[in-house]
Order: structure tokens, then sequence, then C-alpha cells
């Protein structure tokens, strides 16, 4: 049973660059490489300017090697960066002004929440 297919975005972790590639550990078993070639449609002189050892990436499975557990892959053309948790939080033009006129209700809501019990 193929565990992974060709087509299919997976994910993984970076750990190793060299000059011709990223190679990624995909779980337990499987690992991939990015070759330089399939990291971006245009010059790729620096692959540290794309991924970083250490950084979850999402990748397209382009070839699957079942019997060594290797797989090819490829960043071109999709959002390879796992950003949905990364970013600056925006600070609202409230400060912690909403704060500050709740925090005496939620004291009061808890205490008497701890008499009731």
């Amino acid at each position: 049973m193929t565990k992974y297919r060709k087509g299919e975005i997976v994910k993984g972790c970076i750990s190793g660059i060299e000059k011709y590639g990223a190679f990624v550990t995909l779980d337990e078993y499987y690992s991939g490489l990015i070759h330089i070639s399939e990291i971006s449609e245009g010059f790729v002189d620096n692959i540290n300017n794309f991924v970083n050892i250490g950084d979850t990436i999402y990748a397209k499975v382009l070839e699957v090697d079942d019997d060594n557990f290797k797989v090819k892959l490829s960043i071109k053309n999709i959002d390879y960066k796992d950003n949905k948790h990364k970013g600056k939080i925006k600070e609202s033009k409230n400060g912690f002004k909403p704060l500050e006129e709740m925090l005496p209700t939620w004291i009061e809501e808890k205490e008497k929440e701890i008499k009731s019990n």
C-alpha cells in the first residue's frame, strides 16, 4: 500500500540543505528531496532564500519510491510556507481600553461563581 501519491500535497520539515536541493522529513519512515529545479520557476541562487532547516513546509509529490521510502517533491507554484499561525498581532486602535473596561465585570462574575460553589 502506497502512503503517498503523485500530485498530493504533503506536510514535512526541512531536515537538510545542500547546493542541489533541500531534504524533507515527512514521517518516521519517508523522506524526500526538493531538487533545486523544483524550488522556483525563477533562478535559485541560494536555497536558504526559500527554506531553512527546521521549517515546516508543504510540498507536492512528484514521484514515490515505496521500496526505499523516498519521495521526490516540489514547492514550485504552491503556497509552501506554513504561515497560518505566524505574523504579528495587530493592535486595535483602542489598545487595552476594552480590557480595562471589562475587567471589573469579569472579576465580579468570577467572585459570584466562586461563592455559589
